[in-house]
């Protein structure tokens, strides 16, 4: 695989050729286009809260699509500030999505996890410094909220689960 940013190919070019090249390179990229289709499905269709109907299994189904996110995050993009704020939108959005009696499935209409990861992505695409700089101030506050996150999620998942035994219960009796 072509490593995007080396610049060894580019010494006759000035630096906004550079950067328009490298822009362009990975914006070629599969994940970057994967990314493209899952926003556009998951966010602007409403695939994203159609299948969190699904109780458990849509939450889990809809936390796949972060997975490109995360691999050019962090692979091509080389960032780790960013890949923890990608994780930190997938991991709220689940969680928001776990919210039962349809709650968490009208509330991911609006949160668009994958458009917000989209648009931190597009930013360290362009270079935009306000993007970046947003990303990196808040890499030690995304690490803390994943933990966090992550530890709700599984207390919901429990809680949910009584829960179904629960109503099992009551229906058996």
């Amino acid at each position: 695989m072509h490593h995007v940013f080396s610049d060894g190919e580019n010494k006759g070019m000035d630096k906004e050729e550079k950067r328009q090249q490298r822009r362009r390179r990975l914006m070629e990229n599969r994940a970057y286009q994967a990314m493209g289709n899952l926003t556009r499905y998951m966010d602007r269709y409403y695939l994203d809260a159609l299948i969190g109907i699904i109780p458990g299994w849509g939450d889990a189904i809809a936390l796949l699509s972060v997975v490109p996110f995360v691999y050019f995050s962090f692979s091509v993009i080389r960032s780790i500030p960013l890949t923890l704020a990608v994780l930190n939108n997938a991991l709220r959005d689940v969680l928001l999505g776990m919210i039962p009696f349809f709650v968490g499935d009208i509330i991911d209409v609006f949160h668009r996890a994958n458009t917000k990861n989209m648009a931190m992505i597009q930013g360290f695409v362009d270079g935009d410094e306000a993007v970046i700089r947003q990303v990196n101030r808040r890499a030690l506050q995304s690490a803390v909220v994943l933990v966090v996150l992550l530890l709700l999620i599984v207390l919901m998942a429990w809680a949910l689960v009584n829960f179904g035994g629960y109503l099992i219960s009551l229906v058996k009796s």
